[in-house]
C-alpha cells in the first residue's frame, strides 16, 4: 500500500462515521481534573478508552501514578517494533475543564456529542480527547494500511491532569528516562491560526505569575476621616502596575524584555496575519509593543497583563480607604527571557520609581520552548501536510499560549512537532466547547500522511535532523 492509499483508507474510516462514534464515548465520561468527585470517572477514561485501543495495536501498557496528584494517572502505552527504527513520542490528555452544564446553550449537554453542521459540540471535542482521538485514529489506520506495522517505534504518554497544570507530568519524564525514550515528539493540542489553515507549531511562549500586594494597615477607615492623611493602597497599586506596564500595554520593565526577533523567525512571521482572522474579538491594531506587527507581538514577544485587581469590596463598595490592595499579572514570554528572576527584576524596578511597598510574590511559571524553525524536521512535516491539504500550512515558532513542551523539549531532549486539530473560537474552557469535523477529517488526512512518512523515511530524517544540531553546536 502506498501513503495516498493509506490516506485515502484513513478518509474512508472518517467518513463511515466510525469517528464520530469513538469520540462520543470519550465525551460522555466527565473526566473534569478540577473536581475531588470524578476519580473513578478519571481512571475509566484510562481503562475504557486509552487501554483497549492501544493493546489492539499492540502496545504495551505502564500506569504510572501521580506522585503530586491523587488520582490523577499517567498511562504510558509503548509499542517497540525493532530497536534500529526511529522512536515517536505521541502525547494526550484526557482530563477536562468543568463541564459548566448549566451554562450551555439550549439543546446543548456537555458530556453529549451534538452534532450541528460543521460542529460536534461536548466538553473536551477540541480540547484534548478529540485531538487525540485523531492521532489514535492515525496510528490504527497506518497500522492497518502495514498489515500489523506501523514502521516505527512509538510511545504514548497520556496524563489525566493537564488542566490542573500537569502536576507530576516533569517528574515522571525526569525518572522515567528509558520508558520515555524517543526520537521525536509529535503532538496536537491548542489552535490553528485559523479554521482554514493547517498549522505546525514548534513549542509554546511560557508564562509566570505573579501577585503584586500593599498591605497599608489591617483595616479600612472612613474616607471623610481619613481622606488625605491616609496613603491608599490602591491608587498605590494603579500607579505601580502604570510603571510596568504603560496605557498602550507595553511592558516597561527592559530586563524582562526578549532578544531582538531574529531574522529567521521574522521572516516566517511575515507569512502570518492574524488580522486576516474572523475568529474571537476585533484586535486592538495599536495595542502592545511599538514597532511590531499584531503578529510578532503574539508570537514573538513577551506582554505583561493584569489578571485580577482587587481593593474594597468591588460587591459593597464603603466610604473607606482600603488597607490592602492585590493584583495578580501574568508575563506570557518567549525563549530568551530572564523570566526565573521575575521578582527581582520586578523589585528593582519598582524601587527604582518609588514603589518599596509593593510585594512580589512569583506564584509559578514555565519555561518557553521552540525547536529551531530551520530544522530539517520542519520542512517535512510542513510539506507532509500541504501534499495532503493541498494548502500552506501556517509556521508558528511557538504558540501564543503555554503548553507543558517544556518536559519534552527540555526534560527529554526531543525535537517538538505540534499539529493543532482545533481553531481558536472553539470554545476550549468555556461553554459550548466544539470540534470542527472538517478539521478533525483534514487533521486526520495529514497524521496519516506524516506517520506514513515517518515509517518510510524516518532513519534518514533524524539523521539530517542530528546532523543540523551538530552543525549549530560548531557555529
Amino acid at each position: 500500500m502506498t501513503g495516498e492509499q493509506a490516506v485515502a483508507q484513513a478518509t474512508a474510516y472518517f467518513d463511515s462515521g466510525e469517528f464520530k462514534q469513538v469520540l462520543a464515548r470519550r465525551v460522555a465520561l466527565r473526566t473534569e481534573s478540577q473536581r475531588n468527585d470524578r476519580d473513578e470517572e478519571l481512571q475509566r477514561y484510562l481503562d475504557e478508552e486509552i487501554a483497549p485501543a492501544m493493546q489492539a495495536l499492540g502496545f504495551t501498557l505502564t500506569q504510572l501514578e501521580n506522585p503530586s496528584a491523587h488520582a490523577r494517572p499517567f498511562l504510558v502505552a509503548s509499542r517497540i517494533e525493532d530497536a534500529a527504527l526511529p522512536t515517536l513520542l505521541c502525547y494526550g490528555h484526557g482530563d477536562v475543564v468543568f463541564g459548566d452544564d448549566e451554562n450551555w446553550r439550549e439543546g446543548l449537554d456537555p458530556w453529549q456529542l451534538t452534532e450541528e453542521g460543521d460542529r460536534w459540540y461536548g466538553r473536551g471535542s477540541a480540547d484534548n480527547k478529540g485531538q487525540h482521538t485523531v492521532n489514535i485514529a492515525a496510528l490504527e489506520q497506518i497500522f492497518r494500511a502495514r498489515g500489523g506495522k506501523l514502521g516505527f517505534n512509538c510511545t504514548f504518554l497520556f496524563e489525566m491532569g493537564e488542566e490542573i497544570s500537569s502536576p507530576g507530568l516533569a517528574q515522571i519524564c525526569a525518572e522515567n528516562p528509558e520508558l520515555l525514550k524517543a526520537d521525536i515528539f509529535i503532538a496536537s493540542d491548542g489552535p490553528r491560526l485559523n479554521a482554514q489553515r493547517p498549522t505546525l507549531f514548534l513549542g509554546s511562549r511560557g508564562a509566570v505569575n505573579v501577585r503584586l500586594s500593599i498591605h497599608a494597615r489591617d483595616r479600612d477607615y472612613h474616607s471623610g476621616n481619613w481622606g488625605g492623611l491616609l496613603t491608599n493602597p490602591g491608587t498605590q497599586l494603579a500607579n505601580a502596575l502604570a510603571c510596568v506596564v504603560n496605557q498602550h500595554g507595553q511592558l516597561q520593565v527592559a530586563a524582562l524584555k526578549p532578544p531582538a526577533i531574529s531574522a529567521a523567525v521574522r521572516e516566517i512571521l511575515s507569512d502570518i496575519d492574524v488580522l486576516d482572522s474572523t475568529d474571537g474579538p476585533q484586535i486592538e491594531v495599536n495595542w502592545g509593543e511599538a514597532g511590531l506587527t499584531p503578529t510578532e507581538r503574539l508570537y514573538g514577544w513577551n506582554t505583561f497583563e493584569v489578571l485580577s485587581l482587587l481593593t474594597g469590596n468591588p460587591e459593597r463598595p464603603m466610604n473607606a480607604i482600603p488597607g490592602k490592595a492585590t493584583a495578580v499579572c501574568q508575563l506570557r514570554f518567549v525563549v530568551g527571557t530572564d523570566w526565573e528572576n521575575i521578582a527581582q527584576h520586578l523589585r528593582q524596578h519598582l524601587d527604582s520609581h518609588g514603589f518599596s511597598q509593593v510585594e512580589v510574590e512569583v506564584l509559578r511559571g514555565s519555561p518557553a520552548t521552540r525547536l529551531d524553525p530551520r530544522d530539517p524536521l520542519v520542512d517535512w512535516a510542513l510539506q507532509a501536510m500541504s501534499s495532503i491539504s493541498g494548502k500552506k500550512p501556517a509556521l508558528l515558532p511557538n504558540l501564543g499560549g503555554s503548553l507543558p513542551n517544556d518536559v519534552f523539549a527540555k526534560i527529554l531532549g526531543l525535537p517538538t512537532l505540534w499539529v493543532p486539530h482545533s481553531y481558536p473560537s472553539c470554545g476550549q474552557h468555556a461553554v459550548d466547547e466544539h470540534m470542527l469535523k472538517s478539521i478533525a477529517r483534514e487533521g486526520l488526512q495529514m497524521m496519516t500522511q506524516l506517520l506514513w512518512e515517518l515509517g518510510e523515511k524516518g532513519a534518514d530524517l533524524l539523521a539530517s535532523h542530528q546532523q543540523y544540531q551538530q552543525q549549530e553546536k560548531t557555529v
